[in-house]
């Protein structure tokens, strides 16, 4: 079953949630620490992922360029939009957060990452879905402290996950026709290291140490396909042509 790894994946974040909602009498000074320390794990994630770029140029030029398109296109204020539209038709969430700012934090954090697609790629060539149980392990944990802070809009996230990962497992196949290995292997690692820079973002944004609008940096991860794809048949438009010299 082709979808198998991306229900899972939300399941986990749905009984995550759930639980870290049961928990949410937690005194409020562990629930300030808890969020600090996740804050700092998300941060360190971003770092490690960042790193993986093996040409940092495109990082920089595919978050330049992707938050011009992501600010042109109001991202960060329609992401906004759906979880306000979500809290009125459900109730506000009690306790610090908010439902919108529960569903924004965790789509953002559940969404960026290799591990998302790659996942989804393995699934729907390959049927194997580990990639995505490993996923939905990291995703179900970090949900349940998510909410124990940011409330039940975190939940809410599970529905943009299935959407995009299924979308890339249903698609993988034709995906692999299309796209040469070497370049899905240059993709997905500038991928990580462009996705590294925004995980930090939200690790900084959780911290309160910035108010980074890291979903209108989500375009970067399309400019860095087409970075990608250009220096690919650029050097190899070049080999061709020294090879006919």
């Amino acid at each position: 079953m082709v979808l198998l790894g991306t229900i899972v994946n939300g399941v986990c974040i749905l009984v995550g949630t759930l639980i870290g909602k049961m928990l949410h009498r937690i005194p409020e000074k562990i629930k300030s620490t808890v969020m600090a320390g996740i804050g700092l794990a998300v941060s360190l994630l971003g770092i490690q992922m960042g790193l993986k770029s093996e040409q940092f140029l495109i990082v920089i030029f595919s978050l330049v360029f992707g938050a011009i398109l992501g600010e042109w296109w109001g991202l960060e204020d329609k992401l906004n939009s759906l979880g306000k539209w979500i809290e009125k038709k459900v109730g506000p969430s009690s306790g610090e957060g908010t439902i919108a700012k529960g569903f924004v934090t965790a789509t953002l954090i559940f969404v960026i990452g290799a591990m998302a697609i790659i996942g989804a790629l393995d699934s729907g060539l390959r049927q194997d879905h580990q990639v995505l149980y490993t996923k939905s392990i990291i995703d179900g944990f970090t949900s349940l402290i998510l909410a124990t802070t940011l409330g039940i809009g975190v939940l809410f996230s599970a529905i943009p996950v299935m959407i995009y990962q299924g979308s890339i497992a249903l698609f993988a196949t034709q995906i692999e026709r299309v796209v040469p290995q070497g370049l899905m292997d240059s993709f997905i690692v500038e991928m990580t290291g462009t996705g590294g820079v925004m995980i930090l973002a939200i690790g900084l944004n959780l911290l309160g140490l910035t108010t980074i609008r890291v979903a209108n940096l989500l375009p970067g991860i399309l400019v860095t396909a087409i970075l990608v794809s250009g220096v690919y048949y650029w050097n190899h438009i070049l080999f061709f042509a020294q090879g006919l010299l």
